[in-house]
């Protein structure tokens, strides 16, 4: 049987490593490959191709119908031998564009991504606030799944997953895994979570925290005695703990400061860069463990430049890293050139000072 030319084209492009693709009407198909977005065909797509090929990627016979009235829309697709995607329609003038993030079939592990020991030992807690955060494109998808599947292999837990939409796919091992499908399996992040709290979950898990009220429902989640895991759009740890406080109305503000450093146990922060003389990007991380200084700081107000000096000041102790620390390893590893190191790290006027740093097991003063 001949195969499809639109699959041919996304498998093709799935086999080259492509971590989205790019389908737009008036444009050719592109893929992101290494980071960088290139062409995959010569002839450009017309909008009655691209509204197609948009129909074909909708689940839902009802959102077919309206098609002509959606502008943004997420979802689900995959087919067997050419992969699963989480999808992003969307329209610019007038007309469809659809972004295909690629989902691996394979579950990653914390040790494939290269993630810090210290997160491991943070899910050993149980119970406490666990963030997860980076740019769109940095792998956070990817680090929140290998969390729940650490926590899956090793422990003998009920683990609520509310995901917009659903990426990698979990099979019960040791845990029994609950995964909803926001828009299809409950309504909103904020009603889901509601719900999870009376599910019966040792863990849960907030694909995207989005506002106050799902933080609120999370932190107090957290407060409860559950084990917190939930993910944010923000570039580093001090821009994580910024939109955390700022979701709250500033006359809450302090309260929520306090809040967070009662179960805060720590935030994971990442990029990607890519690898040296190698196809593909390694993932840089940077991790903030909730000591007893970072609970200090956090109730007396402290500014995100003393945050950064308890950061650094810490490096080695309790698995605290910067991403400036981190790209020192790993060009001293020669992981990375310095040319990619200079562009990555924080200072961009110098080039990072070459130097290795054993990572070491959390020791933060949160205690089972």
């Amino acid at each position: 049987m001949k195969q499809d030319p639109v699959q041919k084209i996304i498998q093709a492009a799935v086999k080259r490593g492509a971590s989205d693709l790019h389908i737009k009407a008036g444009d050719v198909f592109r893929a992101r490959i290494d980071g960088k977005l290139v062409p995959l065909t010569k002839q450009r797509l017309t909008p009655d191709e691209t509204r197609a090929i948009a129909l074909r990627l909708i689940p839902h016979e009802e959102d077919r119908k309206r098609i002509d009235q959606l502008t943004d829309y997420d979802c689900s697709w995959g087919v067997p031998g050419v992969g699963r995607f989480r999808v992003n329609l969307l329209r610019q003038r007038s007309s469809f564009m659809i972004v295909m993030r690629v989902i691996p079939f394979a579950v990653p592990t914390l040790e494939s991504l290269g993630a810090p020991e210290v997160l491991a030992s943070l899910l050993e807690r149980p119970h406490g606030l666990i963030v997860i955060s980076g740019a769109s494109g940095s792998g956070r998808s990817s680090t929140m799944a290998a969390m729940v599947h650490h926590l899956n292999s090793t422990v003998e837990k009920h683990i609520v997953a509310i995901e917009s939409p659903i990426e990698f796919l979990h099979r019960d091992l040791k845990s029994s895994v609950t995964q909803r499908d926001v828009g299809i399996d409950t309504v909103s992040v904020f009603e889901g979570l509601q719900a999870a709290v009376r599910q019966d979950p040792d863990v849960i898990v907030i694909g995207d925290l989005r506002d106050v009220d799902a933080a609120e429902t999370a932190i107090k989640a957290a407060e409860m005695g559950h084990l917190v895991i939930c993910v944010l759009s923000t570039p580093n740890v001090p821009g994580t703990v910024a939109r955390l406080l700022t979701m709250f109305p500033s006359e809450d503000r302090e309260m929520a400061r306090t809040r967070l450093a009662d179960v805060l146990l720590g935030i994971s922060a990442q990029q990607l860069v890519p690898r040296e003389k190698k196809e593909g990007r390694v993932a840089v991380f940077e991790v903030l463990v909730a000591t007893d200084a970072v609970e200090t700081w956090l109730r007396s107000h402290g500014t995100l430049l003393e945050l950064e000096e308890i950061m650094t000041a810490d490096q080695g102790k309790s698995g605290m890293c910067t991403f400036d620390s981190e790209i020192a390893r790993l060009l001293d590893e020669g992981a990375i050139t310095e040319q990619v190191a200079r562009a990555a790290t924080s200072q961009h006027s110098a080039p990072p000072k070459k130097r290795t740093r054993r990572r070491t097991k959390n020791t933060s003063r949160k205690s089972s």
